[in-house]
């Protein structure tokens, strides 16, 4: 390799450099124009950017999700391996993402029966208040000068409430998984260069599952009308969820059913804040929530990668993913593909052409993706009705330094329509 190339190659494994992380975009269009295969060599794992690569591997059984398992197998054959990390892998290893056929097959079928499209419809009006609630505490806490930070205010507690209130989770215990959760997320979500990121996922996660545990106590005696009373319910003929397979699938909804829609939300205000005729085309038609939703996913969703394993070695691109290798699916890299979308780089609210990744595609589409379109066609469009002159109230962003998920550690807004 010539010292170019080999420059080259280097610049395109800093998939976390501080560049990459406020814009990823540039960066993998970048590394989908010269090696839309790569081997990154820092973290030893292939690079797909291309829509067509990106979308073939979430559809081919050769790539697994269980990455998991080769984990904690690894942790286990260290001559000192540590037991409390191998039971919080273990407990992440129940989750629908990291299941593949014919095992993800049976939670979901009886997973879904409590969580189907008809049951996240009939919760449109519980959402609807929810955000009027918290948009007019947003209204009630800004200062003088007006300024509030638009995810602790609105964008993470919204989807957090909405889920909780859907398991059966008291209200004064809502505030209790914000912490939970921010551990967890550290591991799950691939903050590389954290090397905390073990021992505090540990913590959260054990906290996490003690509290869940005692929820399916309470519902198995006095079951409600609540998601985790379903979950404990559901039934496929005589076959029913363990204990443990509940604790992990709770856990799952818990983190996943908030996590990815904040950002969702953030992300989405943030692009319609900086494109203003955007934001008025949705604040006069508040119509195109739907169509508008569907752009701001692929414009700058919350997930920018998935991870999978390859169970056998496959050819792609004129190159030989071997089996075993990680390979991350850059959502991000394929939803901005031109050879998809035409100028992927302009947020159009009335785009019609190409179909975006966001939600993933085949047996593992986003369980949650109903919950989340419903929650984010509600609560942005309000916002945008609620505070029609809403600004930056600070252009300095920081971005969460993850590979898998892209989210704001802040969005300061000013709230001059209030």
């Amino acid at each position: 390799m010539s010292t170019d190339n080999q420059e080259l190659g280097s610049e395109l494994d800093e998939i976390l450099a501080p560049a990459a992380v406020a814009d990823p975009y540039g960066f993998l269009d970048r590394l989908r124009e010269t090696d839309p295969v790569h081997w990154n060599a820092r973290y030893r794992s292939w690079v797909l950017t291309r829509h067509e690569d990106v979308g073939a591997a979430m559809s081919d059984p050769r790539f697994s999700s269980d990455r998991i398992s080769p984990v904690i197998a690894r942790e286990r054959r260290k001559e000192r391996p540590d037991l409390d990390m191998v039971e919080t892998l273990e407990l992440l290893n129940g989750w629908l993402v990291f299941r593949d056929p014919p095992e993800h097959t049976r939670f979901r079928r009886l997973v879904h029966k409590a969580f189907s499209p008809r049951i996240i419809a009939a919760m449109r009006a519980e959402v609807e208040r929810i955000a009027d609630e918290l948009l007019d505490e947003a209204t009630a806490k800004a200062g003088r000068d007006g300024v509030i930070d638009l995810i602790e205010e609105v964008a993470y507690p919204l989807p957090a409430i909405v889920i909780a209130s859907m398991l059966g989770v008291p209200s004064e215990d809502r505030v209790l998984f914000k912490n939970w959760s921010d551990d967890i997320s550290a591991l799950v979500f691939g903050a590389m260069e954290d090397p905390d990121r073990h021992g505090r996922a540990q913590s959260g996660m054990a906290e996490l599952v003690g509290y869940i545990g005692a929820l399916l106590d309470r519902v198995r005696v006095a079951p409600g009308e609540d998601l985790a009373s379903a979950l404990v319910q559901a039934r496929d003929g005589e076959e029913a969820l363990t204990q443990e397979e509940l604790v992990a699938i709770c856990v799952n909804l818990l983190f996943g059913g908030h996590e990815t829609t904040t950002n969702l939300i953030a992300n989405s205000v943030l692009a319609l804040v900086q494109r203003p005729d955007q934001a008025a085309l949705l604040r006069e038609d508040p119509s195109l929530a739907s169509k508008a939703v569907e752009e701001l996913l692929r414009y700058d969703g919350p997930a920018k990668a998935v991870v999978r394993i390859a169970a056998e070695d496959v050819e792609m691109g004129g190159r030989t993913i071997k089996a075993g290798d990680r390979v991350f699916l850059m959502l991000a890299g394929a939803n901005h593909d031109p050879e998809v979308f035409d100028e992927p780089g302009r947020l159009d609210l009335l785009r019609d052409k190409g179909s975006h990744l966001g939600f993933g595609i085949g047996v593992h589409y986003c369980l949650g993706a109903t919950l989340a379109r419903l929650e984010a066609t509600i609560v942005i469009p309000r916002v945008l009705e609620r505070f029609p002159a809403l600004e930056l109230a600070d252009t300095d962003l920081s971005w969460n330094p993850v590979i898998l998920t892209r989210g704001l550690q802040r969005l300061p807004v000013r709230l001059t329509g209030a």
